[in-house]
């Protein structure tokens, strides 16, 4: 039999196993001494299954290398113990030997960790993500947090200074000969700093063995939701101690625009209001950004004579659009209350975001071994700021 077809059958018997025991459970979700005991058979069997496809590849692997020759001659240059890959004026972590070395040391409990890894080690013990995994990761926080494909995202190594004009330049009409005025040119300055980020999961230790499984798209895409719905909230309500400058942020965050004269209901007028409360020069990359139950009352909301404001989408994966303006909705956007922002107007590629460095992920093969699980950790550093308040506009709910 060969190894493929060992594969299939433990995949086979793994899948039965989980069918038997969906099926088997009593109402309160527990197993029968009987059935447990036919579980452990059918788990007994599928890690038998792993244990001779082991066995095979290292079969396969000892007489790959005993059919090498015994010597070959030199062509090239010496390469001191380096792969012609590794000797490219490329990054370390894009190399497909540190790809392999992670993914392997990942799938073995980090019981087979090759030197190439240790470039990657920091002070914790933990291993940098590399430079492919990284990417896969920005593209799931995208996918998933909409401030990110709303903002602007720059990667920094450190402190990272915004400079901003905080007065200009008037002119003024002289008479001929008269004299000239002056008037002064300040500046104000955005800092983007560094806030810690991280989230953690737990997996079995089949999971880490067992090749049918995507190992490290079930990782990234786990660490990537979970980033991404931390840092959403905190783009939107964060209060810059510990955590980004949220646009909601009562200092540095948007501006109120228009305030309703209801504390419960929002007028298609008031959202007129909202659109040219914003510059004009903001207005021709504005959107709106809402919670989905003030989007709700958005869609009813009719003009003058009598026609929605909604503009439902007529492209797949476009917004649909209120007076010609794209919505975006977050859970994470306040649903509307008394005193509170009900809907945010403007350009959010002014609201900046900043990521420190490279993301990392470490093990923690100990904390869980009682139960045959292993810890993984993945931690970033970020922070967010609205560099220009004024290019965004808040629909803030009267007090009650």
């Amino acid at each position: 039999m060969t190894i493929n077809e060992l594969r299939e059958k433990r995949n086979q018997a793994w899948n039965a196993a989980k069918a038997f025991v969906e099926t088997k459970r009593d109402k309160d979700g527990l197993l029968s001494d009987e059935d447990a005991a036919t579980y452990a058979q059918m788990e007994k069997k599928v890690q038998d299954y792993g244990t001779e496809i082991e066995r095979m590849e290292a079969m396969a692997a000892m007489e790959a290398q005993l059919s090498k020759p015994t010597s070959a001659p030199i062509t090239e240059k010496p390469l001191n113990g380096k792969s012609a890959e590794d000797k490219k004026p490329k990054s370390f972590l894009a190399t497909d030997s540190y790809r392999s070395g992670m993914l392997n040391a990942l799938r073995t409990n980090f019981r087979q960790i090759s030197n190439v890894l240790q470039e990657g080690i920091d002070a914790n013990g933990g291993y940098l993500v590399p430079d492919e995994y990284d990417s896969r990761l920005i593209q799931v926080l995208n996918e998933e947090n909409v401030m990110r494909s709303l903002g602007t995202a720059v990667t920094t190594s450190g402190e990272h200074k915004i400079n901003i004009a905080a007065t200009k330049p008037a002119a003024a009409w002289i008479e001929e000969g008269g004299a000239l005025t002056f008037g002064d040119a300040t500046f104000d300055q955005i800092i983007l700093d560094a806030h810690k980020l991280h989230v953690a999961v737990k997996v079995t230790e089949e999971l880490l063995y067992d090749n049918a499984f995507n190992l490290e798209n079930y990782i990234l895409e786990q660490f990537g939701k979970a980033l991404a719905n931390a840092e959403e909230d905190a783009f939107i309500n964060g209060n810059g101690t510990g955590q980004p400058l949220g646009i909601l942020a009562e200092t540095g965050g948007a501006q109120v625009g228009v305030t309703t004269k209801s504390s419960g209901k929002v007028t298609a007028d008031e959202i007129i209001d909202l659109v040219y409360s914003l510059k004009r020069p903001y207005r021709k990359n504005a959107v709106f950004l809402a919670n989905d139950a003030c989007v709700a009352e958005l869609r009813k909301l009719k003009d003058s004579t009598g026609q929605y404001l909604w503009q439902p989408s007529l492209q797949a994966g476009e917004p649909d659009r209120v007076l010609g303006y794209k919505v975006y909705t977050s859970a994470y956007f306040p649903v509307p209350a008394p005193g509170k922002a009900a809907v945010a107007f403007g350009d959010f590629s002014y609201y900046n975001i900043g990521d420190r460095g490279s993301r990392s992920i470490a093990e923690l093969k100990e904390l869980f071994a009682g139960n045959g699980m292993v810890g993984f950790v993945a931690k970033e550093r970020v922070d967010g700021k609205l560099v220009l308040p004024e290019a965004v506009k808040l629909l803030k709910m009267a007090s009650a």
